[in-house]
């Protein structure tokens, strides 16, 4: 009964757990007089799946079992992927090692921290999700207790936030409520003003540059789209979301009116996630998938039933899907992704 309970909670959790929406190497410190004007020394993580680079406990979620992580770092690391996430390659293009996760916080050596931290959790919501630990205010909680301890305020000031989450709110509201229009709409607003609270939290603590992504086509994952092409994805859900991004633009626009700089910024992964669906050999760094609704771990990815009998199908090549299982993308669709972002990312990062 235990293990039945067990497996009924690792799958709610890969149910919500981000809803949201070759080979990278980690990059040798730059030490400060190598340091562009500009470019952020530490990056401070917080959101769900998409993010979480090992803060769920170990075989509390299918992110700990095979065959998570056999692309890297070959056995399960707690990334709801194959390999390597969003953090990994938005800290590539920073010069950082990717932040260590809070959970292994008192077991990393000082040079481990000076990169920042990563609190982000697969499940999290802007509200409660699953329990009332998944919350943005208690990440924003634990980060705020190491200030002044573990890091400075000048620390704060040089570094960038990266806020992910969203996509669990939404789909714990409709499996409550359903599609009720009306209240969809009250809730999405309540789910943006308490993205504002955040927001402004995390920039009152002494964080000058926070990005914030857009959230992805949630029609398009394979979840919900069912399907192989960009044409099986469901229309009338990706308008919502696009509802959703202009509604956090608004917010971000004015929140950089009232600081009177860039401070705040989105990470368009709406556009960039389509630009990848639909890339014929054209965009350069990214890998052209002829299926790219179509997951590599199918059925339940992770999980095997008591006689040790695999309830999932793999892929022979992760590289060439882009959607690892039913939400998240692999290694080589982020890094896509990260492709279709470039350069202007990178500028809008490094800015003074």
């Amino acid at each position: 009964m235990d293990s039945m309970i067990k497996l009924f909670v690792s799958l709610l959790l890969f149910l919500f757990s981000s809803l949201l929406f070759g080979d990278i190497s980690a990059s040798k410190h730059v030490h400060h007089h190598q340091k562009l004007q500009g470019r952020p020394t530490k990056l401070f993580v917080f959101g769900d799946s998409y993010v979480d680079t090992g803060n769920i406990k170990m075989h509390d979620a299918p992110s700990w079992e095979v065959p998570y992580g056999i692309t890297f770092p070959r056995k399960p690391s707690g990334r709801f992927s194959d390999g390597r996430v969003s953090t990994d390659y938005l800290a590539k293009l920073l010069g950082l090692k990717s932040p260590i996760p809070y959970q292994w916080k008192d077991y990393a050596g000082h040079e481990r921290l000076e990169y920042g931290m990563n609190f982000g959790v697969g499940g999290t919501g802007v509200f409660e999700t699953i329990n009332s630990n998944m919350t943005m205010t208690y990440q924003i909680n634990l980060f705020e207790q190491l200030i002044g301890d573990v890091y400075s305020p000048s620390d704060l000031s040089s570094s960038l936030a990266l806020v992910s989450v969203a996509g669990n709110d939404y789909i714990t509201y409709i499996l409550g409520n359903g599609t009720n229009k009306p209240g969809f709409i009250t809730y999405m607003k309540q789910v943006i003003d308490q993205t504002e609270v955040n927001l402004r939290r995390i920039h009152a603590l002494g964080v000058k540059k926070i990005a914030i992504p857009l959230l992805q086509p949630l029609g398009c994952v394979p979840v919900v789209s069912k399907g192989s092409l960009v044409a099986d994805c469901k229309d009338r859900i990706n308008v919502a979301v696009i509802i959703h991004n202009n509604l956090l633009q608004s917010v971000v626009a004015k929140l950089n009116k009232e600081t009177k700089d860039s401070t705040f910024m989105v990470i368009d992964y709406y556009n960039a996630f389509l630009t990848v669906f639909k890339n014929k050999g054209e965009t350069p760094g990214s890998t052209k998938f002829e299926t790219p609704l179509k997951e590599c771990c199918g059925g339940i990815c992770g999980a095997v039933d008591e006689k040790g009998v695999k309830n999932y199908t793999l892929c022979d090549d992760p590289t060439s899907a882009f959607f690892w299982d039913g939400l998240h993308p692999t290694q080589e669709g982020w890094k896509s992704v990260y492709a279709v972002l470039g350069k202007n990312l990178t500028a809008s990062l490094m800015k003074a």
